[in-house]
């Protein structure tokens, strides 16, 4: 079977976006369709000013959120990152591997450190080299594929660039894997700001859907959307991102093309009231779950116990194989 890897990072509460863009995959195809793991990639929560105590929450809702939406710990592994030493490991050697150039490329550091700078803060060490970071968790597991969002596609390439350098150079150690973005609501975007990504560490909130957010806030947020200039509803994700990113989500909700969406609506309330129906229809059984196991966290962290045990399994003799062919010397 072809291996799989990703993640999600505990920087805030689950979104929308997280579950359309990503989780519903790994439930209803991946986990089915391949040896799976999902990890709760919380040492990447730590590149930057961030409440320790929240992070241990973030962490714990994630991977409770992850089951509630039906990753089932029989089909695959539901770990948390910093519970498998390897990661950090092999982190170091791809350090080693990657170039200043490359990592100060990427747009998500240029993002961040330049908010970061605006807001007086410092530029982590960590937000330059998390790629690495990033790097090792898939390369640990030779996977075959990552499910990413476009705004993580310029990771995995680097990943495959290290990769192919780090064979060349001490011979053959990593697969290398492939990235495979959603084919729909691959990016959902913020309902207020249809230009932005909806994203967990937001300050405002007032666009995004959380997952555990109660139903009449989600009403509330979706009728509230941002829509743009003109009545008629049409699917122009160029020139009319906010209708667009409602026929989207509807979309990505009931199964239905955006466009044949668009063709049904006259307003945008009718669009707006549909939509909100049909998130609150796809989100009902996961809030009921995550009760579930809410109250009884010694199942989650049976889950999480055994998972790390199997990725840990999984990925030593690689991150082994990768020390002994850069040239260090075993341990006796």
């Amino acid at each position: 079977m072809k291996r799989i890897f990703s993640g999600i990072k505990p920087t805030g509460h689950l979104t929308l976006g997280n579950y359309l863009g990503a989780l519903r995959r790994w439930v209803e195809v991946d986990q089915h369709q391949a040896d799976a793991l999902f990890s709760v990639v919380d040492l990447h929560a730590l590149t930057v000013e961030h409440d320790p105590a929240r992070v241990r929450r973030l962490s714990r809702q994630a991977a409770t959120l992850m089951l509630a939406a039906g990753l089932d710990p029989d089909l695959c592994t539901v770990f948390v990152q910093s519970h498998v030493d390897e990661h950090a490991r092999l982190s170091y050697i791809l350090e080693c591997t990657a170039t200043d150039g490359e990592l100060r490329r990427m747009i998500q550091y240029k993002e961040k450190s330049v908010r970061a700078r605006a807001a007086g803060q410092s530029v982590r060490l960590s937000l330059l080299t998390y790629p690495a970071l990033m790097a090792a968790d898939i390369l640990a597991y030779q996977a075959d594929e990552v499910p990413v969002g476009e705004d993580q596609t310029q990771h995995v390439e680097l990943t495959r660039d290290l990769a192919v350098r780090f064979n060349q150079r001490y011979g053959h150690t990593f697969n290398v894997p492939r990235a495979t973005p959603p084919p729909v609501a691959a990016r959902v975007m913020d309902l207020q700001d249809p230009t932005s990504k909806m994203g967990k560490s937001h300050e405002s909130g007032a666009g995004i859907v959380y997952l555990l957010d109660e139903a009449d806030v989600v009403r509330k947020k979706i009728m509230r959307a941002v829509t743009d200039s003109g009545h008629d509803v049409e699917y122009d994700p160029e020139s009319r991102p906010g209708v667009a990113n409602l026929l989207e989500i509807l979309s990505a909700c009931s199964g239905r093309n955006p466009k044949e969406l668009a063709g049904a609506y006259e307003s945008y309330g009718a669009l707006k009231k549909d939509t909100a129906e049909a998130v609150l229809e796809v989100l009902r059984p996961i809030r009921e779950r995550h009760a579930e196991l809410a109250a009884d966290p010694g199942h989650v962290d049976a889950v999480l116990r055994k998972g790390a045990e199997r990725a840990r399994g999984m990925a030593r003799p690689t991150v082994d194989a990768a020390y002994r062919a850069i040239g260090l010397l075993p341990a006796a």
